[in-house]
């Protein structure tokens, strides 16, 4: 909904309400009417695309508009599609979402940040913070990890692998040997290893079983220098090359699924999605069921994430998203991020350019300008730290 539309749905309403105040009296009409006003302040939430300008002060691009945050100094920023966490002047760690600004603790703290969560510890105490509320999630962690939905974290007391997920706290498993932290966490699922060294993946308040793999398999694709295997983690998706069926494995919708005969020789998980190249070295994308050819003359550089692919194919840039095939540039970049369903890269000047909405837009030709992917909008920061946002087809200046 644009936001003259949005502004003329209030003042219909205001002038509803002054026009049939006795109306409004009534207790069940009042909850009507807080119905309303959440409704259209839940409307106007967009995200946040925080930044810091020359000053070191905070600042941050929301629906259509940029708003100072911070008008003293800060520091150690970090940042997702939905929350920004940082250190104030007196090094206090703060928490900023878009609607307030949270004085997280007064204590030295080590913290990390998803699109969506917020964790840190304090001499070993875990706490989170998800939607506004805060969660003790140990007093004894000795490491954790924070994705989209997840917080994933080793208890020293009860040596354990732990989950936070949906407001709850999951005990994965207890660890006998060395305490340390599974390997493979995407968004929403974790790989572990329970007492007997059996792979599991929790997904979904769920646990799965995958198997149990030792080390006599090194060399065989799909592992590593000491013949461990490796797992690709995405959301709601992860596979392997399995060594005893010597099948490429996804793991989709709760079932493990061969969707080759043989060992692939590189795959990567994503949203939903996984792409690999084949014993040929022809490049595949898989999703419910259906492969789709993407390329057949060998991928010199490809990466897949969140909702795009990218890949070089004699010297030509393409990405694949929503089911479409598109080139973005007869060049390779020096430099590129893909989040959500943004591409944004170093153009062949030296500045930015980004693949947005289905088209490659230009941010700037400043060479060297930093960018970054917040949702779907794309930042970029000139030399002198002043701010272009392109959002919804617009490109927005400080």
């Amino acid at each position: 909904m644009q936001f003259k539309s949005m502004f003329s749905v209030i003042i219909h309403h205001i002038y509803f309400w002054s026009e049939n105040w006795l109306y409004l009296k009534s207790m069940k009409n009042i909850f009507s009417v807080v119905f309303i006003i959440s409704f259209l302040n839940g409307s106007f939430s967009q995200g946040i695309v925080p930044f810091m300008d020359f000053n070191n002060f905070m600042s941050s691009f929301e629906n259509g508009f940029f708003r100072q945050i911070e008008i003293q100094p800060i520091s150690n920023l970090k940042t997702g599609d939905e929350l920004a966490a940082y250190l104030d002047i007196r090094g206090n760690l703060r928490l900023y979402d878009g609607k307030e600004r949270r004085d997280i603790t007064l204590l030295n703290a080590e913290y990390e940040v998803s699109d969506h969560l917020l964790a840190y510890t304090i001499a070993g105490s875990l706490k989170a913070c998800e939607s506004g509320k805060n969660y003790n999630l140990t007093s004894f962690a000795s490491d954790f990890s924070v994705k989209d939905s997840l917080v994933v974290f080793l208890d020293g007391r009860t040596r354990s692998t732990n989950v936070f997920w949906n407001k709850q706290t999951i005990m994965l498993a207890n660890i006998f040997d060395k305490l340390e932290m599974p390997k493979f966490i995407g968004d929403n699922l974790v790989i572990y290893k329970d007492a007997s060294q059996t792979y599991n993946v929790f997904w979904k308040g769920k646990n799965y079983e995958i198997g149990m793999f030792n080390q006599e398999f090194q060399g065989f694709p799909g592992t590593d220098a000491n013949g461990n295997i490796t797992f690709s983690v995405g959301c709601d998706i992860f596979c392997f090359n399995d060594p005893f069926t010597q099948t490429f494995v996804v793991f989709e919708d709760g079932e493990m699924k061969d969707v080759e005969s043989l060992p692939v020789q590189k795959f990567m998980s994503a949203r939903g999605f996984v792409v690999y190249e084949d014993i040929n070295g022809n490049l595949w994308h898989y999703s419910k069921g259906v492969k789709t050819a993407l390329s057949n003359f060998g991928a010199s550089k490809w990466m897949a994430k969140d909702d795009i692919v990218m890949w070089m194919e004699n010297s030509y840039m393409f990405v694949y998203a929503n089911e479409t095939k598109v080139e973005v540039a007869n060049y390779s970049p020096k430099d590129f991020q893909i989040k959500n369903n943004v591409l944004a890269f170093r153009n062949v000047l030296g500045g930015v350019d980004a693949f947005i909405d289905g088209r490659v837009v230009n941010m700037t030709n400043q060479v060297d300008a930093e960018y970054a992917i917040f949702g779907n909008k794309v930042l970029t920061l000139l030399l002198n730290k002043s701010a272009i946002v392109y959002d919804k087809g617009k490109k927005y200046t400080n």
